[in-house]
């Protein structure tokens, strides 16, 4: 079983080993996250196959980068004809088989272990043997997720900034298993996209991003909670201190307080030290649905 395993990882290496050798991409999950990399995908020239299993999130998406476009184009940034094509390489469906064509597939579903494992179980069902796999997972251990997956050397993180096509950064990790192939290809494809590229050799809960910034956002959370200041004197202070443009209370509203908490909770028990246990103000509003700018309601209200 292990040479035929190695049989197949040389014909990787052969048959997937740059970027100019990736003309289709897949991605599953059609929301914030997901239509922004299909949308970015498509204006580096990949056709796109973007997967939702909710036909109105697919909807939602495709207006969404449409309007994306349209504002590029009055900027002056982008052409009608150019707009137009990349529309055209984006495809949808609440099918997972045509994501069987993709030479690499992007996971950008929602931040939770076990549905990420599920659509991984499905994509081992119809990707090629040779087809790269990688998650935009901003904490989840990428050695963990790749050991459930029929493709562990294929497998890597690509953690993109949201919004996507706005962020010039790209996250990537490798985990234990991932071969230096499926490092490089990945790589250069996030480049042809447009973004730099920050590795992260060692698989640690958070990464490099939110290994610092999480950390961050919550300590200005305790803050407001012990009554330092109040959250526009955090903030305030924050952005003209430090020369960020926008304050930890906004930019964690902005994030989604359920995402912020669900990082925290992954540092907390990766790392077992209590100094990423999560505020109670964000445990509070999170158990409350004050979720930030989606909710209409977090450390503000919109």
């Amino acid at each position: 079983m292990a040479s035929e395993r190695s049989a197949v990882v040389r014909l990787v290496s052969e048959q997937v080993s740059s970027v100019e050798e990736l003309s289709v991409l897949g991605v599953v999950g059609a929301g914030q996250m997901g239509n922004g990399i299909a949308h970015v995908a498509a204006a580096a020239g990949y056709v796109v196959h973007l997967q939702d299993v909710s036909a109105a999130a697919l909807d939602k998406a495709r207006a969404t980068i449409e309007g994306n476009l349209a504002r590029q184009i009055k900027k002056g940034a982008l052409t009608e004809a150019e707009g137009f094509a990349v529309m055209g390489r984006i495809h949808t469906s609440t099918e997972v088989a045509p994501l069987g064509a993709a030479q690499l597939v992007i996971e950008a579903a929602t931040e939770a272990r076990a549905v990420k494992l599920k659509i991984f179980e499905g994509l081992g069902r119809v990707m090629a043997p040779q087809a790269l796999l990688a998650s935009n997972t901003s904490s989840i251990s990428i050695t963990d997720l790749a050991a459930h997956t029929d493709r562990p050397e294929q497998f890597m993180g690509m953690h993109f900034m949201n919004p996507v096509p706005v962020m010039k950064l790209v996250e990537l990790i490798r985990g234990v298993q991932t071969s230096d192939t499926t490092c490089a290809v990945v790589t250069a494809a996030a480049e042809r996209m447009g973004k730099t590229t920050v590795l992260a050799s060692k698989d640690v809960p958070g990464f490099i991003v939110n290994r610092v910034l999480m950390p961050y956002i919550n300590e200005a959370a305790q803050a407001l909670y012990e009554g330092v200041a109040t959250r526009e004197d955090i903030d305030t202070g924050m952005k003209l201190g430090t020369n960020v443009p926008m304050g930890p209370l906004t930019l964690a509203d902005f994030i989604g307080l359920d995402t912020c908490l669900a990082i925290m909770d992954v540092l907390y028990h990766g790392f077992r030290d209590s100094k990423y246990r999560a505020s109670p103000l964000l445990v509070n509003l999170v158990a409350a649905g004050h979720l930030g700018r989606k909710s209409g309601r977090g450390f503000y209200t919109y």
